[in-house]
């Protein structure tokens, strides 16, 4: 079951979603243009940072020893949004990103227990700006930022703005009971992962 926006602030009121900075207002009134808040659904921010992989000769390696997350962070390089100097996403680049937000699931105060979905935004999917475009699932206890998997598949650059809107979460209930199981990327600190 989808969460509509009501049930999303009771579920923040109630401490079963946790969204740090939380997004405001909460409603549309007389002077507000924006609301973070559709139907179902809450938007999160860009963060400031992002990680920019560089060509190499290297190959992911699943089946290899070690962290994926420090494979990417050794070939990669670190890029800082600044207010007034957005990043220009050139067409088919790809970069990792993360939400300006903290989204936390915590298990202690259900059942019943939330889970939720990262998808993108229509407005950017438009433009050809593919947001997390793979395993979008934020599972049951999940505590941190959320990785953006961005590309720029459009026929120009992207301005990629710190704070911008730029996806959407999709609260979902979690039927019956959980057995705690963590992902690797549990309170991860960086785009690409590493704690």
């Amino acid at each position: 079951m989808i969460l509509s926006n009501l049930e999303i602030h009771k579920a923040l009121d109630e401490g079963r979603l946790v969204i740090k900075p939380e997004p405001l207002p909460r409603k549309k009134g007389i002077g507000v243009k924006y609301c973070p808040y559709d139907t179902h659904s809450v938007d999160l921010r860009l963060s400031s940072e992002i990680t920019i992989p560089k060509p190499s000769t290297y190959a992911y390696d699943f089946l290899a020893p070690g962290n994926i997350a420090d494979l990417i962070a050794k070939n990669s390089e670190k890029h800082t949004l600044e207010k007034d100097r957005p990043y220009h996403l050139k067409t088919n680049q790809f970069i990792l990103a993360q939400t300006l937000e903290t989204i936390e699931l915590p298990i202690e105060k259900g059942p019943p227990y939330l889970g939720a979905r990262i998808e993108g935004k229509s407005s950017r999917a438009r433009c050809g700006l593919l947001v997390h475009f793979t395993a979008p699932t934020v599972h049951p206890e999940w505590s941190g930022q959320l990785t953006l998997e961005i590309i720029n598949l459009g026929k120009t650059p992207f301005l990629l703005h710190s704070g911008m809107p730029i996806a959407q979460l999709i609260i979902e209930q979690v039927k019956g009971k959980i057995e705690t199981n963590r992902s690797q990327f549990h309170r991860q600190l960086t785009p690409e992962g590493t704690h």
